[in-house]
């Protein structure tokens, strides 16, 4: 499993939201020197989010993202406000690893699945989802910035990608997002389940032990591609050497 530091940026700089809310960020300084201390210490891949691209469909923090791909010399995945194909390809032809495509991936399923068709490896899928007070728990996925409902259920999401050659599957349980209270488990257990994709697992991780819990999760030989780590190393619950430690365990 691999541990793939998160830099998010809004407003040029690195931040963190608690649950996605925007009125609720905390700020970590400049995005470039942070990709430079995570490189330094041992990261293999950089996972960026323009926060306020995500919101607006705008590219409004082109520059930074820029900026740290220059800086460093690992794969960078990049996530936000690519509403349109040619935003993609711009991305995709800017220098970096992959693309991450949540509002676009829910919208416009069958041109995000012709993409990767024409990139394998380089297109991520972004299935971002809130719990619903529905009977059966129904998990809907948000768009948007994660402020609009997409009106799918996450399930139903994964079955339009099924078989086709993406890069992984973010997904994040959005309650759980920037709180360090633990990740998901049972959830990426069910998605190991019920899907052949490569699942990368986001939000709530807080500790080590959660790291090593997640890649200890197996289901009939299939284990979690990766995690995407943010706020637990950002605050110093743990330093990139260890996480990458525990996802390799």
């Amino acid at each position: 499993m691999e541990c793939i530091p998160a830099i998010d940026i809004r407003d040029g700089r690195c931040v963190r939201l608690l649950r996605g809310s925007f009125e609720h960020e905390t700020v970590y300084g400049d995005p470039v020197e942070q990709a430079l201390d995570y490189v330094g210490a041992g990261a293999k891949a950089l996972h960026l989010v323009d926060l306020d691209a995500a919101r607006t469909g705008r590219p409004v923090n082109r520059r930074a993202v820029l900026d740290v791909l220059a800086a460093v010399s690992v794969p960078v995945q990049y996530g936000g406000g690519m509403r349109d194909e040619r935003a993609i390809l711009e991305a995709l032809d800017s220098g970096l690893d992959r693309v991450v495509l949540g509002t676009f991936a829910v919208e416009q399923p069958a041109v995000a699945r012709e993409l990767a068709g024409r990139f394998p490896g380089r297109i991520v899928v972004g299935l971002d989802h809130r719990r619903t007070d529905e009977p059966g728990s129904r998990r809907e996925v948000a768009v948007r910035g994660w402020e609009d409902g997409g009106g799918v259920e996450l399930f139903d999401a994964l079955a339009r990608f099924e078989g086709a050659p993406l890069g992984g599957v973010v997904v994040t349980d959005i309650t759980r997002d920037g709180t360090l209270a633990g990740p998901d488990l049972d959830g990426y257990e069910e998605l190991l389940a019920r899907t052949d994709l490569p699942i990368v697992a986001s939000g709530g991780i807080g500790a080590l032990q959660d790291l090593e819990r997640l890649a200890g999760l197996e289901v009939a030989g299939r284990r979690l591609a990766a995690v995407v780590v943010g706020r637990a190393l950002l605050e110093g619950r743990m330093t990139v050497s260890e996480a990458v430690g525990a996802c390799a365990a």
